[in-house]
């Protein structure tokens, strides 16, 4: 049978989750403007009832608030994450292509062009005054002006490369910190929800973190029961790899590469590890977020890195020679003279190269290994080096610019070796570059092998040797210096004796502005507005998918705040509904109290 004063407690239980209802839409309100606030409702049930023993049954004992629960969907969490993964693939992405773009940009409107222009409009004032030290003294100051070009475009390139790599860094330390906040906030929220409690705000700083963390790379979430205490296992995967494990995190870090992948990546480009030494690879097909952009753009080469196959390699040999290679050119040779090969799935070191070409034109590349094979391979083994990236990033428009200048310049070399100077000297270079570390001018030879077919460069680097076109970067390129120091080295005619006024290696020279054969887009010109073309249309398609990117992140963004997202109106409507519920239950203990001191303070009187 229920207690006499049964009534008060039905109330003031009704007046308990009024007020806790009130709280939490209070919370709510406050929150409203609080990035990753998740809103939150009371939950609540009748008591349990009270048995009477009458035959009008049990008794109702009011209302109790069982919990405070979050309203959030893990389906649009995880759809957001992976959107924003791509989102911040194409952001970053584009914000590099626009400083690759404005660089390039130059060569159709201030730099390559003007240079380009000028050195040839220097050259037709040659051909009418050849014996003009005035003349040729312009030419070689329009020609070192065009070579300025190039060593700036490289040095601006370098810069781009190098922003990427210190992002790169600066993106590993932001990922172990948002795992350590993880693991922390992990913790919390277990020793709260441990007594049975519900940690919301602790959870939507944790998913905040998650959130953030999905723009840099892709991220899994898998949350579980531990147990029956009321714990839970909280892992967070990246690419698959496991970076945060409940309480225990699995760091990152960056370590410089030993080697160069591209023939001019910058020194000290960063690769990824995990604590244990295992590689994270950015540039896989299934990462996103913008760690796998800053890799894209920083050594993508658009999978042009020299592949081929060789005969049986027996363990212990420490030379390699492919064949069957995918470059049959100097001009766009683009692997380092040190660096790495890959055979079959072994990863090996080399010191040195060389190249042989045959009377068909056929290459065939010989590598010198720092240690030798430790296995033995069949024949046809495929044999890769350097990186292959597929994206045009800094190495694939650096290769198509040192294509450029070894083609135009072996071209014009050609011709003008052909010639004699004003004393009558033959064979010499007007194009070169120069020796990083000695600061000499190469001795350039032709690499043709209808000229000299069987002939070999090597990357050794020793000046009684003649060096391939190979060696000539947009790094170096420059006038030869004996020209530099005396334009009468300038040849002008194939022979002096028939007069100083002679000027048909001059018109040979003007005549290779408009050789259509030189490359395959067609005359030098046309080469270099097509790679701003290739970047104008590279830049535009990684503006157009980050701004649709953009607008399904919106989308999904609304679509998890109409579950998750405090509404003004809606919240209103709840502090209104109870704050007339809070009035009821005090009109029900009011009227008791009535009741209650009818009974006891007047009956009987």
């Amino acid at each position: 049978m229920a207690s006499t004063f049964f009534g008060l407690t039905i109330g003031s239980s009704g007046l308990f989750a009024s007020k806790s209802g009130l709280n939490t839409t209070a919370h709510n309100i406050a929150n409203i403007e609080t990035e990753g606030y998740s809103r939150q409702v009371i939950r609540q049930r009748a008591d349990k009832a009270l048995n009477t023993n009458n035959r009008y049954g049990m008794l109702g004992t009011g209302v109790s608030v069982v919990s405070t629960d979050q309203m959030r969907s893990k389906y649009y969490d995880e759809k957001f994450r992976s959107n924003t993964g791509i989102g911040g693939l194409y952001e970053e992405r584009y914000y590099f292509m626009k400083e690759i773009e404005s660089y390039l940009n130059e060569i159709e409107l201030q730099g390559f062009t003007t240079s380009f222009d000028n050195m040839y409009n220097s050259l037709q004032e040659l051909s009418k005054n050849p014996e003009s030290l005035t003349v040729r003294t312009q030419v070689t100051n329009y020609a070192a002006s065009m070579c300025d070009y190039f060593n700036s475009l490289h040095t601006n390139l370098v810069e781009i490369q190098n922003s990427c790599n210190y992002e790169i860094k600066n993106q590993v330390y932001r990922i172990n910190s948002l795992a350590s906040q993880i693991a922390v906030l992990t913790k919390q929220v277990n020793t709260v929800e441990v007594g049975g409690e519900n940690a919301n705000d602790l959870r939507d700083q944790r998913n905040l973190l998650v959130d953030e963390l999905s723009k840099i790379v892709n991220v899994s979430v898998i949350e579980q029961e531990m147990g029956d205490a009321g714990m839970k296992t909280y892992v967070v995967r990246i690419d698959g790899n496991t970076l945060v494990d409940t309480y225990e995190t699995f760091e990152l870090s960056v370590k410089p590469r030993d080697e160069l992948h591209n023939q001019c990546d910058m020194d000290g480009l960063y690769d990824i590890y995990w604590y244990n030494g295992e590689q994270l690879k950015p540039a896989s097909a299934t990462m996103t977020g913008s760690l796998k952009a800053l890799f894209e753009v920083r050594d993508g080469d658009n999978e042009e890195a020299l592949k081929g196959r060789s005969a049986r390699i027996v363990e212990g040999e420490a030379e390699v020679t492919i064949t069957n290679t995918n470059v049959n050119d100097v001009a766009k040779l683009n692997i380092p003279s040190q660096g790495r090969i890959i055979i079959g799935h072994g990863e090996y070191t080399y010191e040195s190269f060389e190249a042989k070409v045959d009377d068909e034109g056929n290459y065939s590349y010989t590598f010198k290994l720092d240690k030798p094979v430790h296995k033995t391979y069949p024949d046809d083994t495929e044999i890769s080096v350097g990186s292959d990236v597929d994206y045009k990033g800094i190495p694939y428009y650096m290769s198509q610019i040192n294509q450029f200048i070894r083609t135009f310049s072996e071209a014009f070399n050609t011709i003008h070796r052909q010639g004699e100077n004003l004393y009558g000297d033959e064979d010499n270079h007007f194009f070169t570059g120069y020796n990083l570390v000695t600061g000499e001018d190469y001795i350039l030879g032709n690499f043709n092998p209808t000229v000299n077919a069987d002939v070999t460069f090597i990357t050794s680097d020793q000046r009684e040797e003649l060096t391939s076109y190979y060696m000539l970067t947009a790094q170096n390129f420059k006038i030869s210096q004996k020209i530099i120091d005396d334009p009468s080295m300038i040849a002008t005619t194939k022979r002096i004796a028939d007069g100083v006024g002679a000027n048909d290696i001059v018109e040979k020279l003007i005549n290779l502005k408009k050789d259509t054969s030189m490359f395959k887009q067609g005359n030098p010109a046309q080469f270099l507005q097509t790679l701003v073309s290739d970047v104008g249309i590279d830049t535009k398609s990684a503006k157009s998918f980050s701004e649709n990117q953009d607008r399904i992140i919106a989308e999904v963004e609304n679509q998890r705040l109409s579950v998750s997202g405090v509404d003004q109106d809606e919240e209103t409507m709840s502090l209104i509904k109870y704050q007339e519920a809070y009035n009821l239950n005090s009109k029900v203990i009011s009227v008791m109290n009535e009741i209650y001191n009818k009974l006891i303070n007047e009956t009987g009187v």
